[in-house]
């Protein structure tokens, strides 16, 4: 047997190309590729259910450009891999870092016990341009606001390292015999619901890169002004890819600076940059996924209302760029960010729900379901985490579908019970006068929802909620 055996441990990289652990283990010698999935350590933040799906297929692909080498477990990692350096005579354990608290200690202890034993572990930076600990202020503390971060912080920092090839040779070891297949994880859902997902995406490495190409050619000019309109393809949609490691920021960072700087250029960048914020308050406050970063809103009047949260969920609040948000989601597992920010308001300040419905919510119905992001969004649209909006700053999701889809061509896409509804009236039909409800075939509270709430009075009772944590 040959003893300079090494495992490599996909995590949150699940690509070829840019991934500096499996580079380092190439050199190594011969390589056993895992994936273990771990939900027992995750607790409460164990894959949802659009990831699950999502993570299925991805396996799929890397498994596939791994010429069927990759094995698959699911348990405790610390125990897997200390019985596969038994049975394999394994030297090193080689991994990307995750950021994810619970992650950071799990990691950290199965470091100890594989070096207690003489085994190498080592791990490597294939997630974010910058370490967390490497992007502080002048007197060692964290940054609380994006702008002086990213700015101050990143741009003046270590530029990110360049991507790395994809190794030349792969010595792949197949050496365990009693292993699952990818289909044995039992990823996918028991409803059919990943049947509406599958015709929007393409999964794996080499689709995220296509991506990339078709967005740096087609998207990037016009990026700055069009993200905002959620019926344009004027967005990347790479998140998903970025998520599960099928494309490294890296990649992504260098292929656009490859373009002329433009103020498109430069925001695309900086929605890169919030990423690697969002990480970074993950990792120096671990309490983001569940307390307020600003503790005031700990005493937060906030309402109990299932049957509210259940027509939020469902998109059916008789709001309609709220309702076609919603929808969008379930049915794509996918969310534009302009209706993200709208959705999240009408939760947390028009209805007054606890964001950790929404967050939840989120974690479960996203592709894209990041902790970090998914934390710091969530504090950020309720006015408690880092940088958050004021909380009087509320979105009126009236006249943000008025200026963001005055054609109403998203809305309609998601809620067609209105799509003969006029533009006058699409994202207020409460207001309509009944002939043009008739015409357009629209009986509220019958094929479509009248509003659960009052814009007005409820923008009203949320101010006055935020006046009584003073």
């Amino acid at each position: 047997m040959n003893k300079n055996i090494v495992i490599h441990w996909f995590r949150q990289d699940l690509r070829l190309y840019d991934n500096p652990s499996l580079t380092e283990a190439a050199q190594q010698g011969a390589i056993l590729p895992i994936y273990i999935l771990d939900d027992d350590n995750a607790g409460e933040h164990k894959l949802g259910g659009a990831s699950r799906w999502w993570l299925h297929y991805s396996l799929l692909a890397l498994n596939k450009s791994l010429k069927g080498k990759l094995s698959v477990y699911i348990g405790d990692p610390e125990k897997i891999l200390i019985d596969l350096a038994e049975e394999n005579n394994i030297e090193g354990v080689y991994w990307n870092r995750c950021y994810e608290p619970w992650r950071i200690g799990r990691d950290k202890k199965i470091k100890k016990v594989l070096e207690a034993q003489n085994i190498k572990a080592k791990s490597f930076n294939g997630s974010l341009l910058w370490e967390p600990w490497d992007v502080l202020k002048k007197d060692g503390t964290p940054y609380k606001v994006f702008t002086p971060y990213y700015r101050k912080g990143c741009l003046s920092a270590i530029a990110p390292r360049t991507p790395l090839a994809e190794p030349k040779y792969l010595n792949l070891y197949d050496g365990h015999s009693n292993k699952l297949t990818i289909v044995d994880l039992k990823l996918l859902p028991a409803i059919n619901w990943n049947k509406q997902l599958e015709p929007h995406w393409d999964i794996g490495e080499m689709s995220a890169q296509y991506k990339l190409e078709k967005f740096i050619y087609n998207r990037l000019e016009n990026y700055k002004r069009g993200r905002d309109f959620p019926a344009l393809s004027s967005v990347s949609r790479l998140s998903p890819h970025l998520h599960f490691g099928e494309i490294s920021p890296n990649q992504v960072w260098y292929a656009v600076k490859l373009n002329k700087e433009t103020d498109d250029l430069d925001h695309f960048l900086s929605e890169m940059g919030w990423r690697e914020f969002s990480h970074s308050l993950l990792y120096h406050f671990p309490e983001l996924p569940r307390n307020n970063l600003q503790t005031k809103f700990d005493n937060f009047p906030w309402l109990q209302n299932t049957k509210h949260l259940r027509c939020w969920q469902r998109g059916e609040t008789g709001h309609p760029l709220v309702d076609a948000g919603m929808r969008e989601l379930w049915q794509t597992g996918y969310m534009h960010n302009r209706v993200r920010m709208v959705v999240g308001s009408f939760l947390v300040k028009n209805l007054l729900l606890h964001w950790h419905h929404g967050e939840k919510w989120f974690w479960d119905c996203l592709l894209d379901a990041n902790l970090a992001n998914n934390s710091a969004g969530w504090q950020w649209i309720a006015g408690c985490g880092a940088d958050a909006a004021p909380y009087f700053r509320i979105f009126n999701p009236c006249t943000q579908g008025q200026k963001f889809d005055p054609d109403g061509e998203y809305t309609k896409r998601f809620v067609p019970e209105l799509k003969e509804m006029p533009s006058k009236y699409l994202f207020n039909p409460w207001e309509a006068p009944d002939k043009i409800l008739q015409n357009a075939g629209v009986t509220l509270g019958e094929n479509y929802p009248a509003p659960i709430v009052n814009l007005k009075l409820s923008r009203v009772r949320a101010l006055d909620a935020f006046k009584s944590m003073k």
